[in-house]
């Protein structure tokens, strides 16, 4: 038992680029900060190390502990696992944060809607993991745009993104608009591969 434990503290996470390629990679850690903070960030690839570094360029860093819209503790880019009002980051924390937060979401996604992991499919891929992001990989993984994705139903897939704009029960401008721009990443990438579902 204990050299189980051994063996699983020991094996090496992956990178959110392994996980989900690079170009995705490098996609969501520019576009979670913009949707879930308002900063904008550059990424840059290493593709020799399969990692992707982010850099700050501007906007909001939320580097203390907040409570969010329904009254979650938040810092960072959305970042609420473990997260207590009064805790403060440093830029290289949060940047460490998100990416393993964003394999914490991928993997599951990618685990619970396989289509997804296609060549050519990098568009859904980031709207798919950015939704989860933002709703829970529960959230996601039972969601219609699942179900839908998983009955080969890719259009419709991207459509069902737009059921999730509520928060706390009512309707939040900011989510719809923030759906609006993942269905629009979604349909990109159907309509830009081969065999694109009905």
């Amino acid at each position: 038992m204990a050299a189980a434990a051994a063996t699983a503290k020991s094996t090496p996470r992956r990178t959110l680029a392994e996980v989900v390629g690079v170009g995705a990679a490098m996609a969501l850690l520019v576009l979670v900060p913009r949707e879930e903070s308002g900063r904008m960030v550059k990424a840059q690839a290493d593709p020799v190390t399969s990692t992707v570094t982010v850099r700050h360029v501007s906007g909001p860093q939320h580097l203390k502990a907040y409570l969010d819209i329904v009254g979650v503790a938040t810092a960072c880019d959305g970042i609420t696992r473990g997260v207590r009002i009064g805790q403060t980051y440093t830029e290289a924390q949060c940047a460490a944060l998100l990416e393993r937060e964003l394999v914490a979401h991928a993997e599951p996604v990618l685990a619970c809607t396989p289509w997804l992991r296609g060549e050519g499919r990098e568009g859904p891929r980031v709207a798919a993991v950015s939704l989860a992001y933002n709703i829970g990989v529960h959230g996601f993984c039972r969601s219609t745009a699942a179900r839908r994705f998983s009955a080969g139903d890719w259009r419709g897939g991207c459509d069902a993104f737009l059921m999730w704009t509520k928060a706390g029960g009512r309707e939040v401008r900011g989510l719809r608009l923030r759906r609006e721009r993942e269905r629009a990443e979604c349909l990109q990438g159907i309509n830009s591969s081969k065999g694109d579902g009905k």
